[in-house]
């Protein structure tokens, strides 16, 4: 995976980023979701660079190779906030004050908290399979407690770590074929470390509290995305089933938008990467 790529840890304070970076061009910065590592975008990264850009990929603090600090009852140490404040010290690390960005799933709140704090950083953002965390808690059904319940069991204190730990391998189930064996390899072996399991958690527990606060806090200051955005979500996934167009929810939350959706299922990096990298380096390419 990531051939001609550099894999490096950079120190940012209260945290340590393993990130993969490569090419040569307009830096872009691709974010992960849950429970992956930065490998998921070992499909869509080399593209681009072939297309021109140059590609950064990192793990969020506290998953794979990334490490954080320990948790505290507020959660605030894996805030989006304090993730989207790590990735700006790890692209001025490299060079870069400003550039686009990319996030899927668990990413996709870190790309939109980074280009909401960040707005002279972000050039544009493209936010894959994930409205605003508020809007989803603001449009709780039966139906959304029945498929993301797992949201609400992540955020019990410590009940998650005990059943999760017991048999990671049981709980996150992946495909190698689909995957790619690199990744999957890397993938379980971050899925079997009890500490990122932890971190992801409480990623979810941050979630539910002081990242919904600061969304509610945004919305009443009327704070909108300067940069043009593109909402991507996979087809055969059930973002749009639940909310219809993700685009009309976004629209609140940003000046210029578009989106369409993925002939994919969830994870649209592994599954339909020609497909993600288009999408990406037409929007991207758009506001060179």
């Amino acid at each position: 995976m990531f051939k001609d790529f550099t894999a490096e840890q950079i120190p940012v304070g209260d945290a340590s980023i393993f990130v993969r970076h490569g090419g040569e061009g307009p830096p872009v910065l691709l974010l992960h979701g849950h429970p992956r590592t930065s490998a998921t975008w070992h499909r869509v990264a080399p593209a681009l660079v072939a297309r021109g850009f140059k590609v950064i990929c990192p793990d969020l603090r506290g998953y794979g190779r990334s490490r954080g600090p320990a948790p505290s009852g507020d959660h605030t140490e894996y805030s989006k906030r304090a993730v989207a404040e790590d990735l700006v010290k790890v692209m001025r690390a490299l060079g870069h004050d400003r550039f686009a960005l990319a996030g899927h799933d668990r990413g996709s709140y870190v790309a939109f908290r980074l280009a909401l704090d960040h707005p002279g950083a972000v050039s544009h953002a493209a936010l894959m399979d994930g409205v605003p965390i508020s809007e989803h808690l603001a449009r709780i059904t039966p139906g959304f407690a029945t498929r993301w319940w797992h949201w609400f069991f992540f955020a019990q204190p410590e009940t998650p770590e005990r059943v999760i730990n017991a048999d990671p391998d049981s709980w996150y189930r992946g495909d190698p074929q689909s995957m790619g064996q690199e990744n999957y390899d890397e993938w379980r072996a971050a899925t079997r470390n009890p500490a990122v399991v932890r971190a992801m958690l409480e990623d979810y527990r941050a979630g539910l509290t002081v990242d919904r606060s600061h969304e509610e806090a945004d919305r009443r200051a009327g704070r909108r995305l300067r940069c043009p955005a593109l909402i991507l979500w996979s087809l055969r996934d059930d973002l749009e089933d639940l909310y219809g167009d993700p685009v009309e929810i976004w629209k609140p939350w940003t000046r210029e938008v578009r989106g369409q959706s993925i002939d994919s299922g969830h994870h649209m990096a592994e599954e339909a990467p020609e497909a993600v990298v288009a999408c990406l380096a037409d929007f991207f390419s758009a506001y060179r």
